[in-house]
């Protein structure tokens, strides 16, 4: 029982460091993102299966369809870090992988926020300077009604 239980935890931690490697290392950015990825499906599911407020689905409730689909754009998401980590070492720099590790984290704190809102977690207050914040971010118009067609 030993030698399974060794090399169960050998593998384990062999795609772990292969994963860390790919992500460009195991730092607070790749921590952070991992984290707010974590949280955020995990509200999401909170949200579908309690409240049967997801906008995921068709009848707000839980859905394995929206769930698998979560799960594959989160994949996605740390696919486009490596892509960033192989840039930053093509190009010899290395703030690409940063800027896109801010730029998710930055998008995975807004979903978190939003989802926060549905559930009646955040104060009406911050959810109205949210919902101004998200408008702003999705292009919305945010100029008092003085829209410039040029």
């Amino acid at each position: 029982m030993n030698e399974k239980l060794f090399a169960a935890c050998s593998a384990v931690g062999i795609a772990g460091s292969v994963i860390a490697e790919f992500l460009g290392g195991w730092d607070y950015g790749v921590q952070t993102l991992v984290i707010f990825m974590i949280i955020d499906f995990t509200l999401g599911i909170a949200c579908a299966v309690f409240w049967g407020k997801s906008d995921k689905s068709e009848n707000g409730g839980l859905s394995s369809k929206a769930c698998w689909r979560g799960i594959v754009k989160k994949c996605g998401t740390l696919l486009i870090v490596v892509c960033g980590v192989y840039l930053d070492r093509l190009l010899d720099v290395s703030y690409i992988r940063n800027a896109l590790i801010i730029g998710f984290c930055a998008a995975e704190l807004i979903s978190i926020c939003e989802t926060a809102g549905v559930m009646g977690i955040l104060p009406p207050a911050v959810q109205k300077i949210l919902n101004k914040v998200i408008d702003i971010l999705k292009g919305g118009n945010d100029n008092g009604g003085n829209s410039d067609s040029r």
